[in-house]
């Protein structure tokens, strides 16, 4: 068994084991593991090891992997900010895009993306616990947002993201993230078809799943620790 195959066996474990903590089942959790930094092969190996979404942070160097990998059928996330330079890469390349924080980047993805691909999946990302340095949209203007989002025809409003700043323990992580999912549920009750809460990472996706995650980010616990310069 290869390194990524058994990390991937284990991180399997982690989230069975934080659904059944939970009561939840199972496949109400999607893995998405984040392979920025690591190379094709990494990917290929995860892909063999039944891994087929995939995560990437920087957008050229996706773009370029994307390109080597087509021979499989992979689902490609982009999880990294999103520029108003780089809109174009992320529609022609991309199958979701979970880091939506405003209506000009939606927008441009929209009319970006080309008409012979499905809809572009989008996740607007919340800047939930309000770091000053993060990204994201505050959740005050989340659902006004949304319903912008939601009528634009080229993408498909799915949910929400987040990334919230390093907890002290599970029951902090919890907290914050249960902040996210009563705004998801707001999304909800405003009659918006969402049904992807993206949280949670190698660190506090336990917490997270706990709190109502739909998808987890993990990027260190299956391909291990970034490549330095």
């Amino acid at each position: 068994m290869t390194t990524i195959q058994s990390n991937l066996q284990r991180v399997h474990e982690r989230i069975a084991a934080a659904c059944a903590g939970a009561q939840r089942p199972v496949n109400e959790v999607t893995l998405l593991a984040v392979s920025k930094t690591f190379g094709p092969e990494a990917v290929r190996e995860a892909f063999s090891a039944g891994q087929t979404a995939f995560g990437e942070n920087y957008i050229q160097e996706a773009v370029e992997k994307i390109a080597l990998l087509r021979d499989l059928p992979l689902q490609w996330h982009c999880v990294g900010p999103i520029q108003s330079n780089k809109t174009r890469l992320v529609a022609a390349n991309f199958d979701w895009a979970h880091t939506v924080d405003r209506l000009k980047i939606a927008q441009r993805l929209s009319e970006q993306r080309p008409e012979g691909m499905a809809p572009l999946q989008v996740c607007i990302q919340v800047n939930i616990d309000g770091g000053a340095t993060k990204a994201g949209a505050s959740p005050g203007e989340t659902l006004t947002l949304a319903q912008q989002i939601a009528e634009l025809p080229r993408i498909t409003l799915r949910g929400l993201m987040t990334i919230p700043e390093p907890a002290a323990d599970f029951a902090a992580q919890k907290a914050v993230h249960l902040r996210a999912k009563a705004l998801f549920e707001e999304l909800r009750e405003a009659g918006l078809a969402v049904d992807t809460l993206s949280m949670g990472m190698t660190a506090d996706l336990e917490a997270a799943i706990e709190a109502g995650a739909t998808m987890v980010r993990v990027g260190t616990a299956i391909f291990g620790g970034r490549p330095t310069a």
